[in-house]
C-alpha cells in the first residue's frame, strides 16, 4: 500500500489489552514519532497462547477502540479476533501483509516479551514479515537471536510504569484507575463490571 509514491510505514502493536492502558498509548505514540510512521494499528489477541485473558475478545476490542479514539494515526484491527484458533504472531503478520500490500510493517513489543521470542511459533519466519521494534524500559539491551538481528530495531523509551495486571488488581481491590487508563476505558470497565473478583 503506497501513498503519494511511498510505501506506508505501519506500526503493529499487538497484545491482550486486558484492559488497554495509558502505557500502551504512550509506547505507540513514542514509536510513531521516533520512526516517523504513517500509522499504528492496535491488534488485540483473539486466543493468546501464552496468556489467559479475563475480558472477552469483543470487550477488549471495544476498549481499544475507545482508548484510541481521537488519535488520527491510530486504528483498531481485529484480524486476530476474527481468526479462529490460537493467536500466533507469524499468522498475524502474514495476514496484515495481505491487508496492507506493499507496506512496511514494524512490529512493536517490549523487551521482556522479546526475550522469549525463540519460543514463538515459526519465529525464524518473522524476519521477512516485519521489522521488530523492541522497546526497552529498563535501560538494558536484550539479546537478539542471530536469525533476527537484521530486522530488529532497539528503542529505549521512557514508558509509564503501568501494566494491565496492575489495572486489574486495582479494580479487584476497588481502587481508582485515574491516570492509568483513558477515561472512556474506565467508564466501560465500570459499566460492564469487568475484573471484579465476584463478577
Amino acid at each position: 500500500m503506497t501513498v503519494d509514491g511511498h510505501s506506508l510505514r505501519i506500526g503493529v502493536l499487538g497484545g491482550t489489552f486486558d484492559p488497554p492502558q495509558n502505557g500502551h498509548i504512550s509506547v505507540a505514540q513514542a514509536v510513531f514519532d521516533r520512526l516517523k510512521l504513517d500509522q499504528v494499528i492496535f491488534v488485540p489477541a483473539g486466543d493468546p497462547w501464552q496468556k489467559s485473558e479475563e475480558a472477552s475478545p469483543v470487550q477488549r476490542a471495544e476498549m481499544v477502540k475507545l482508548a484510541i479514539a481521537g488519535y488520527d494515526n491510530f486504528s483498531l484491527n481485529t484480524v486476530d479476533i476474527d481468526r479462529s484458533g490460537p493467536t500466533y504472531t507469524v499468522d498475524t503478520l502474514r495476514e496484515l501483509a495481505t491487508q496492507y500490500p506493499g507496506s512496511e510493517l514494524f512490529f512493536i513489543l517490549g523487551d521482556e516479551a522479546f526475550e522469549g521470542i525463540q519460543s514463538w511459533k515459526s519465529y525464524e519466519d518473522l524476519v521477512g514479515l516485519a521489522t521488530f521494534v523492541v522497546v526497552s524500559r529498563h535501560g538494558t539491551q536484550p539479546e537478539v537471536p542471530a536469525k533476527l538481528s537484521p530486522s530488529v530495531n532497539l528503542l529505549e523509551i521512557s514508558v509509564l510504569p503501568i501494566s494491565s495486571t496492575l489495572c486489574r488488581e486495582r479494580i479487584a481491590a476497588g481502587l481508582s484507575l485515574d491516570g492509568l487508563v483513558p477515561g472512556t476505558v474506565a467508564k466501560y470497565v465500570e459499566e460492564h463490571q469487568l475484573y471484579r473478583r465476584n463478577a
